[in-house]
């Protein structure tokens, strides 16, 4: 078990000189010996752990979105025993934000990623996925919140996920670049929100 902590633990070190390295200048020439010496380790080594450069980024950004998805169900946890629908969508969305120094750094990384899952086969298919995933979560959300009165039962719930997910996104590089606060754009979300819930039960 320790030698799976440490193989844990250095893999993590790897990728969070990565990450570093991401929000510094990008990751279009990022090399595995600035990796390396970024994190403090040889060549061999981080190749060891993680193989060639893609699998190092896919890795790193593995690592990544393990992180973020177990932030954001502790976040979620806080909501209660028996939060609302509309308390657990908000949740959500609000992990797209780059609302504190964390969830800011992610983001960070994320945009330095998305130039390379436009031009990297790869990547790009790694990335295809992700938004998907979570839309369908949003309109499992949404579904459950009709079936118990929450929400009215002639809206469409996959294309209110969509355009919930996609407004989010959307709102994720305007926060990072300052042109629009943070309460601007929770409040932009809550006025959405507002039109999908009929109700706050459980908040």
């Amino acid at each position: 078990m320790p030698r799976q902590v440490d193989h844990d633990q250095r893999r993590r070190q790897i990728a969070e000189a990565v990450w570093r390295l991401a929000t510094r200048g990008g990751l279009e020439d990022v090399t595995l010996r600035q990796v390396a010496a970024e994190a403090k380790v040889s060549a061999r080594l981080l190749q060891y752990y993680f193989g060639t450069r893609d699998q190092l980024l896919l890795g790193a950004l593995e690592i990544l979105n393990d992180d973020a998805e177990q932030q954001a169900r502790e976040r979620l946890a806080m909501l209660g025993d028996t939060p609302g629908m509309h308390a657990i969508v908000r949740g959500v969305l609000l992990e797209l934000l780059p609302l504190d120094e964390d969830r800011r750094n992610r983001h960070l990384v994320y945009a330095a990623y998305f130039v390379r899952f436009l031009t990297d086969p790869t990547l790009a298919k790694v990335a295809h996925d992700a938004p998907l995933a979570l839309e369908n979560l949003v309109a499992g959300l949404i579904a459950q919140g009709q079936e118990t009165g929450q929400a009215p039962r002639n809206i469409d719930a996959a294309a209110e996920a969509a355009f919930l997910v996609a407004g989010a996104e959307g709102m994720q590089s305007s926060v990072l670049l300052r042109q629009r606060s943070a309460e601007e754009a929770i409040a932009m979300i809550d006025h959405q929100l507002a039109r999908v819930f009929t109700t706050t039960n459980g908040e």
